[in-house]
């Protein structure tokens, strides 16, 4: 890129990302290259010499009953949680919710100092050979493993899941000095690690591997972990996302055990002054997180839940402005919830973040997260089940309102057994992903129409974040353009407008409709506009209008996209247009696709392969992925055309009778 070419991004990226983000990203860079960072955190400093004395652990949470949380497992519950202990006690966890591989928390070479791998990136690969990405680094390292083992010992009293959690706890702190090494580079990082130390302090106390030296040296830990957050607090505050609230929250929760220590009070008045400001300015006035995306809005509010309690208990209460940002935050992922899988759309991006998997549901299953959240900041539950033991560790009675109904209000739309939801968003925070009027459809339980998720950040091209692109969502594009222009793995600019609404409908086949457009491909002249139906006898029709609005009319390239599931299909292609037919579970449902121009040109790829058609697949096509670091084969169906004039796609989902 040219000088000018960047210095015109800059100011461009200036003035849509706003001064005061932008600002305080260039404080913190001056921080890292001029050697302050270095200074300040070097060993000796903070609080690397405070007295045993001072360390006093201050329990913060209210254990539930081993009763209460064997009546709502059942044997079978209680017999799955101690199976995923005992992985663990041979030394294999479950990263993002996958597969078991091995646990590693140390390096084979000497660490430097922090500021070392945040000023060279390449330093972190010659510590694991073979590295897809820093994540899988970082991820064992916010010892999320520990809730499962103290869960475990907490239900059974086993002393081995105790004797385990000590072996491995002291491994990773011989090998990870304070500031030393990739560990400390991150302080969303370190204050993610600090919260399971001070949990895992007080779950484990009973223990008899619970020594009185170990029980030190671990609170002297978080005081070393809380020592480093307020250094770089900056960035934090810069991005303006999960990174601020996840700091503050390890900060309270270090000031509150830790009511001793010399820095306590600063660190409480810290972390309660900027969790308060993340809910303030990160949750809109609809209820969606600043980061547009299912997973990070949900740990926003596992954020949330593990501060209220803890800090309820030493005199913080959150405020009405708050607590009215955290019940709307609930009720916008609510109105994703599918009711019988319990899973939500995949929006946005999804890094495998679940910090306190305080439950035996599998990752995707966010009833946990919701039920706890739903009584908590909405006086309300979901129907019960095993996703009741989250609510119990936050110390949440069961409510007298429930939600009778599984179509909860909100902005999806619902047939007899399947649901929608059309993504139209007035982004006042940057856009993770490119997915303006992506539709996500639902059946008995089954993603239809699905968001390819987001697979992997840190590797090489072609899969740098590459599921952020419209081309792999649900919508069109056009001319194999973005909506909005990207220019990294984590920024989009030109951020498109979009708007919604729901028109009430008179006719009696129609049981709703749904009509959104956006702006994003404005510069070449044409707006999109979509229509989703859904009628009485469960089908649902897409219309999509590509309309020229300004400008000279020049033949454009549009594609209309669908990721649907992996299954059996046959095709037909007619005069009429395309059916696909899948082969569900519960029977073949038909896609039925159509363009109102001459030419189309339909192709069907899977895991990067073309099964049909002349367009070359592209190798991001035809995936989908579920959590971090997994993609499985997907159906990727795309229909082309090429026009001067303004164009309509249909495209209508049938599903079988029962």
């Amino acid at each position: 890129m040219s000088s000018p070419n960047r210095l015109a991004t800059a100011l461009k990226a200036l003035l849509q990302l706003g001064f005061s983000q932008t600002a305080l990203y260039a404080v913190y860079k001056f921080g890292l290259l001029s050697g302050h960072y270095r200074r300040v955190t070097s060993a000796g400093s903070g609080s690397l010499d405070e007295k045993p004395a001072s360390l006093n652990y201050r329990p913060l949470f209210d254990l539930p009953a081993p009763a209460d949380l064997l009546a709502v497992l059942g044997q079978n519950g209680r017999d799955q949680l101690l199976s995923q202990a005992d992985e663990i006690v041979e030394g294999r966890v479950r990263l993002f919710g996958a597969d078991p591989v091995p646990l590693q928390l140390s390096f084979d070479q000497p660490l430097q100092h922090w500021t070392a791998y945040e000023k060279d990136a390449s330093l972190y690969t010659s510590l694991f050979t073979g590295l897809a990405d820093v994540k899988f680094m970082w991820e064992p390292a916010r010892f999320g493993w520990a809730f499962t083992l103290g869960r475990a010992y907490h239900l059974s009293r086993d002393e081995r899941y105790a004797a385990v959690f000590w072996t491995f706890t002291e491994r990773f702190l011989d090998a990870n000095p304070p500031n030393q090494g990739p560990h400390w580079v991150s302080a969303q990082e370190v204050a993610l690690r600090l919260m399971a130390f001070a949990w895992s302090l007080q779950v484990f106390s009973g223990s008899s591997h619970s020594t009185p030296a170990r029980q030190t040296r671990l609170a002297q830990a978080v005081a070393q972990h809380a020592a480093r957050i307020p250094v770089t607090l900056v960035y934090a505050r810069s991005q303006n996302n999960n990174h601020l609230i996840s700091e503050a929250a390890g900060l309270l929760m270090a000031g509150l055990a830790l009511p001793d220590h010399s820095q306590s009070a600063r660190w409480s008045k810290l972390g309660w002054k900027w969790f308060n400001d993340g809910l303030h300015h990160q949750i809109d006035a609809y209820g969606e997180y600043a980061q547009h995306s299912s997973n990070y809005q949900r740990l926003m509010l596992q954020l949330a839940l593990w501060v209220k309690p803890m800090a309820r208990q030493h005199g913080y209460f959150f405020s009405r402005r708050s607590s009215e940002a955290l019940a709307i935050a609930t009720h916008w992922l609510f109105s994703l919830l599918d009711p019988l899988s319990g899973c939500v759309p995949n929006l946005g991006a999804n890094d495998g973040a679940y910090i306190f998997p305080l439950s035996n549901c599998p990752f995707e299953d966010h009833r946990p997260v919701l039920q706890a959240a739903a009584r908590s900041f909405m006086e309300y539950q979901l129907p019960g089940g095993v996703w009741d033991e989250m609510p119990l560790w936050f110390g949440l009675p069961v409510s007298d309102k429930y939600f009778q109904t599984p179509r909860y209000l909100g902005d999806s739309l619902y047939g007899r057994d399947s649901w929608g939801t059309l993504r139209a968003v007035k982004y006042k925070n940057r856009p993770s992903h490119a997915d303006q009027l992506h539709f996500d459809l639902w059946w008995r339980g089954l993603n239809i129409a699905r968001d390819a998720g987001t697979y992997l950040y840190n590797v090489a091209p072609p899969w740098d974040n590459a599921l952020t692109h419209t081309a792999v969502h649900n919508t069109v594009s056009v001319d194999g353009c973005e909506q909005m222009s990207r220019l990294g793995r984590f920024l989009y600019l030109d951020w498109a407008p979009a708007g919604q609404k729901h028109p009430i409908e008179a006719n009696a086949d129609i049981l709703q409709r749904g009509f959104a457009w956006h702006a994003g491909y404005r510069r070449l002249g044409l707006r999109h506009e979509r229509t989703v139906t859904v009628f009485s006898d469960e089908h649902w029709e897409v219309e999509d209008n590509l309309l020229f609005i300004k400008g000279k009319r020049t033949p454009r390239t549009f594609r209309l996209h669908w990721l649907l599931p992996d299954w059996d299909w046959e095709l037909d292609e007619g005069a009429d247009g395309i059916e696909l037919r899948l082969k569900s579970p519960y029977g073949w449902l038909k896609l039925q696709l159509s363009a109102d121009q001459p030419g189309e040109d339909f192709s069907l790829v899977r895991a990067g392969e073309c099964l049909h058609g002349t367009t070359p697949a592209a190798p991001i096509a035809g995936w989908v992925s579920p959590t971090y670091g997994q993609k499985i084969p997907a159906l990727s169906c795309a229909l082309e055309v090429t026009s001067q004039n303004d164009v309509k796609f249909s495209s209508s989902f049938i599903f079988p009778t029962p």
